[in-house]
């Protein structure tokens, strides 16, 4: 479903917990995080999609969560030609994004990747507020910056991040900020922790190593091809 100037109805969605960090997804299979994201359906409404999407990629229901703020207006960005389906080009130019602020009133073990039958995610992690904006594939940073933003004043000020925090700063006891702790499935994963079999994990997206995780492969930014664009009935 596009919209007359080629842009896809799409919803973004901003989930914190109680420290104000946002969730942070790895799509399946790849080494590319996001905030959870996808289109809208006909007949839908912006916030029905919202609630849909986040059940089907995160697991949450309506009160596991509380509605803070959402943007005024679409957000629109363009999809380069070279990651458009060649039967698309032409008339889909990219996507239209309504972004919701939710807060977790639930537990992380509500949160559940496993929903659906198609999963988006196979881990995740919570990450500082503007964090994220360092490996959001170039073409979809304007937007991310755009929403970050525009709903950041809707943070409770005591607990509202500097903006200008990059994962080149350090805390004062010289770790990664938000790098602590990881995420593979619903596993809470220490650095120094052995995995159990089957586990997958992939670390820090900002690119810190942890003590004894060096030899695994660092994750790249966003990859495009992989990132919830294009027409119908891709995400």
């Amino acid at each position: 479903m596009l919209d007359r100037d080629g842009f896809r109805p799409n919803v973004g969605i901003i989930l914190l917990n109680q420290k104000n960090q946002v969730f942070w997804g790895k799509r399946i299979r790849t080494h590319s995080w996001q905030f959870p994201q996808g289109g809208i359906d006909r007949g839908e409404t912006p916030e029905q999609a919202m609630f849909r999407e986040l059940h089907e990629e995160v697991g949450l229901h309506p009160n596991h969560v509380r509605l803070v703020a959402r943007t005024r207006d679409w957000l629109r960005y363009e999809v380069p030609d070279r990651y458009i389906r060649r039967d698309a080009r032409g008339h889909y130019k990219g996507q239209k994004q309504i972004w919701y602020l939710l807060q977790l009133l639930g537990h992380d073990w509500d949160l559940n990747l496993r929903a659906t039958n198609h999963p988006e995610f196979d881990a995740w992690r919570w990450n500082d507020y503007w964090v994220p904006l360092d490996v959001v594939v170039e073409f979809k940073r304007g937007v991310y910056e755009m929403a970050l933003t525009e709903l950041a004043r809707f943070l409770p000020r005591n607990e509202q991040r500097n903006r200008y925090l990059r994962s080149g700063m350090r805390t004062r006891d010289g770790e990664h900020a938000g790098s602590a702790m990881f995420r593979t499935g619903s596993l809470l994963v220490n650095p120094g922790m052995e995995l159990p079999p089957g586990a997958s994990f992939d670390p820090d997206p900002q690119g810190s190593r942890p003590m004894g995780l060096e030899g695994l492969p660092a994750p790249s930014p966003l990859d495009a091809s992989s990132t919830n664009d294009g027409p119908p009935p891709a995400k």
